[in-house]
């Protein structure tokens, strides 16, 4: 009742959305079910436009919630005037994130293929699924610039525009590897099983924070109190365990800004090539 009356107060409805690929869509809607029972007021998961145009209207503060990559994060963070705040940070399921707040960038052929190691891809095709992504782009780059590498490292690159878009590619042989999103790989995998005997990641890269839950600054700090307090407990009670478990995710969890430092730090390292 207290989380009601003061987001009645405070606003009319509430806006939620995701950027990080439409397999979040399910798990983002029904998280938006859980708010609204929270907080009687209308509460909506906007989907119907492309994650751009979400990103935008985020950006316009026309959206109250949004679930942005980590790189996204840290260049609007980084702004001299910065109009976004850090909300919570899911903890994916599985045993791999060790019940930490964290993911990696798989690194994915065809099982088909001859390709063992990365540098087995060096002359190869590449695709990535667009250039603002952490885990199929800023963290590629800073991998090749550790190992020295410089520009055309990959004989023929293409941008995919979705993590999912690249994996099918290698699936068709239209390209020979890709870094994956390991959650978006581990979603594929539960989902389509199949596609195990598929493919053979060749190496991981990672871990990196876990993209973020943000809200815009402009939004009260009492507010922003309510939403986080009903998402950290969502796994506290059984209708929230069966959400966060569309999702693939434990729970959610609290972050800082430093957390995202080591994006930074990979970006000004990878800076100097282009993939």
């Amino acid at each position: 009742m207290k989380n009601a009356c003061l987001l009645k107060n405070s606003m009319n409805s509430l806006k939620l959305s995701s950027c990080m690929g439409d397999h979040t869509d399910s798990f983002c809607c029904a998280v938006t079910g859980c708010l609204e029972a929270e907080l009687s007021i209308p509460t909506e998961y906007v989907n119907n436009i492309s994650w751009q145009e979400r990103e935008h209207l985020f950006d316009l503060e026309l959206i109250q919630i949004c679930w942005i990559c980590g790189w996204p994060y840290v260049i609007k963070a980084d702004r001299p005037d910065p109009k976004v705040e850090l909300l919570v940070v899911p903890v994916p399921s599985g045993e791999r994130y060790a019940g930490r707040p964290i993911y990696f960038s798989d690194v994915v052929v065809r099982s088909a293929s001859p390709y063992r190691t990365f540098s087995d891809l060096q002359g190869r095709r590449w695709a990535y699924n667009e250039p603002r992504s952490h885990s199929g782009y800023n963290l590629v780059r800073y991998y090749l610039s550790c190992a020295g590498v410089g520009e055309g490292y990959f004989g023929r690159v293409v941008e995919s525009g979705a993590h999912r878009r690249s994996l099918q590619m290698i699936l068709d042989d239209r390209v020979d590897g890709s870094a994956i999103d390991s959650t978006v790989l581990d979603w594929e995998m539960r989902h389509h099983p199949e596609i195990r005997s598929e493919i053979r990641i060749v190496e991981t890269l990672g871990p990196s924070p876990a993209p973020p839950w943000v809200v815009p600054t402009s939004l009260s700090v009492d507010v922003r109190a309510v939403l986080q307090n009903i998402l950290l407990n969502m796994h506290k009670t059984e209708r929230g365990r069966a959400v966060l478990a569309v999702g693939q995710i434990d729970r959610f969890v609290t972050a800082q800004d430093e957390d995202y430092e080591v994006i930074r730090a990979m970006a000004r390292v990878g800076q100097r090539i282009s993939l």
